[in-house]
């Protein structure tokens, strides 16, 4: 009997792949990371050719750690960065552009003329979403009118689109020898192309965007067997049986499957998900609706999200464009080198402010520096930036969903910064808590491939696998929380209008 699932994670910066046991224990990973492409300022691109070679090689890492092979795997499970847009070749398999990411903001023009007759909210109540350049339809239109001949060889049925995630699933089930063309609707719920109530295609959407529904993938559900892997991979007849976009696949990886439970990821962005159950629920305070899962035949599983574009990144900024660091762990060292951040406050707008402001025309600032500040107080400043910014989303969710916060459940690589942690909890004033598996995004894919295959047997049974790592309590006065808040709205205030 085959005692594993693999996880593969396809994220902005590395791609992984992770074995679990019967248990949710992570027995070994492969990671290895790919290049950052920027064109232009505000664009963003990556090689997809290499992220599959990248795919391809974490497998064989894990299997090899691991000490196993096909014959010991019970599913494969995918997750991805969402919303990145590759457009490539059915008869080859080469793309015909790099893939466009999801922080690119090169199609906001194309956006704001859509706005200008409706407002960002036009089409909400169709997608769930504001009109923005972070979703994919805007990606995908621009490579369809920038390439050479893409629209027509497109509207003839020549090229696909996909997702990362679709990406990945076409290319490990045999790419232009039969591979399977599908997506989740996870994914597909931030495209901006997908009705929220219908789980499938709009056709509204698909003309404002121009978008011809030749090359659009199927849409599933999260926890399904979509195909096998094609006979020249290592995990070779291994049923592929889960799909669930990165911070889907976090909620579902931290066994937040009632109405009410939340979580928030740390990584390149944060992004804090509610579940309100089968019910969609409209934000009136800068959310935006989402599908947090479906299974199988069941109805679907829907979420508030709060989207913030730079957390992560912004340590690999302090990294490698201001070189005060070497190692993105080194952050908190230097941080603890001083008491507080010295009245400095960074406010990463890189691409604008996504939620709760979706400011495109913000850019980011360093406020309050004065000669007593040194890369210490950056250092500070930089991770408390990641909390002030989850604060104002959850703040957000909590005036939406009507029930305060009573505590945080958080994964990503980031929740082992204990500075970090201990600061979020004082700026939440709610306990902040890790689970024992810290990287949940894979285990939330693996979590919905073994179900598909009775590799697991329930819901309840995955919740009786989550376990509590580490808890931070508040220890922040209130009056000093509220005046740390008002510092840091001023702060943000100074980004808008510069676009």
């Amino acid at each position: 009997m085959s005692q594993y699932v693999v996880a593969i994670d396809q994220g902005t910066t590395s791609t992984r792949a992770i074995v679990f046991d019967r248990e949710a224990r992570a027995i070994a990973t492969g990671q290895k990371e790919h290049e950052q492409i920027f064109p232009a300022p505000g664009w963003v691109e990556h090689d997809a050719l290499e992220i599959w070679r990248n795919v391809r090689e974490v497998i064989g890492q894990a299997l090899s750690k691991a000490d196993i092979t096909r014959h010991d795997v019970a599913a494969v499970g995918i997750t991805n960065q969402r919303e990145t847009v590759v457009v490539w070749e059915k008869a080859t398999g080469r793309p015909i552009h790099h893939a466009i990411v999801w922080q690119d903001t090169r199609t906001q023009d194309a956006i704001d003329a859509l706005a200008a007759d409706g407002g960002h909210d036009r089409f909400a109540d169709i997608t769930g979403l504001p009109l923005n350049a972070y979703f994919s339809a805007s990606k995908l239109a621009w490579i369809l009118d920038n390439v050479d001949g893409a629209r027509a060889r497109a509207e003839a049925g020549e090229l696909l689109f996909g997702t990362i995630d679709t990406w990945i699933v076409w290319n490990l089930s045999g790419g232009a020898a039969g591979g399977v063309h599908v997506t989740d609707v996870t994914n597909a719920s931030r495209t901006l192309l997908m009705d929220l109530r219908t789980l499938d295609w709009s056709d509204e959407m698909l003309a404002v965007f121009r978008i011809p529904r030749a090359i659009l993938p199927a849409i599933r559900s999260s926890s399904e067997t979509y195909g096998v892997a094609n006979p020249h991979s290592l995990l070779r007849e291994t049923p592929i049986a889960g799909i669930l976009g990165d911070q889907q696949a976090a909620t579902f990886g931290q066994a937040a499957f009632a109405r009410g439970a939340s979580k928030n990821s740390y990584g390149t962005g944060n992004f804090v998900l509610f579940n309100t159950g089968e019910e969609i629920v409209r934000s009136e305070h800068g959310l935006i609706t989402t599908v947090a899962y479906r299974l199988g035949d069941r109805p679907a599983v829907y979420a508030l999200e709060g989207s913030i574009a730079v957390t992560g990144s912004l340590i690999q900024w302090l990294r490698d464009n201001l070189g005060i660091i070497r190692t993105a762990p080194e952050v908190e060292t230097l941080a603890r080198t001083v008491d507080d951040n010295g009245d400095v406050h960074i406010v990463p707008a890189f691409s604008g402010l996504f939620a709760p402001h979706w400011r495109p025309d913000a850019r980011g600032v360093i406020a309050g520096l004065t000669r007593f500040a040194h890369k210490g107080h950056l250092a500070r400043a930089a991770l408390e930036a990641v909390a002030f910014q989850s604060r104002e989303v959850i703040d957000a969710m909590n005036a939406d969903a009507g029930v305060p916060l009573a505590e945080l459940r958080v994964d990503g690589g980031m929740v082992h910064n204990e500075l970090l942690m201990q600061f979020q909890a004082d700026i939440l004033g709610v306990p902040v808590v890790r689970p024992a598996v810290s990287e949940t995004t894979c285990l939330g894919a693996a979590f919905a491939a073994g179900l598909a295959v009775g590799f697991w047997d329930s819901l309840e049974q995955l919740e009786s696998l989550w376990a509590e790592d580490r808890r931070w309590e508040p220890a922040m006065g209130e009056r000093e929380r509220e005046a740390r808040l008002a510092r840091w709205k001023a702060a943000v205030e100074r980004t808008l209008d510069w676009v």
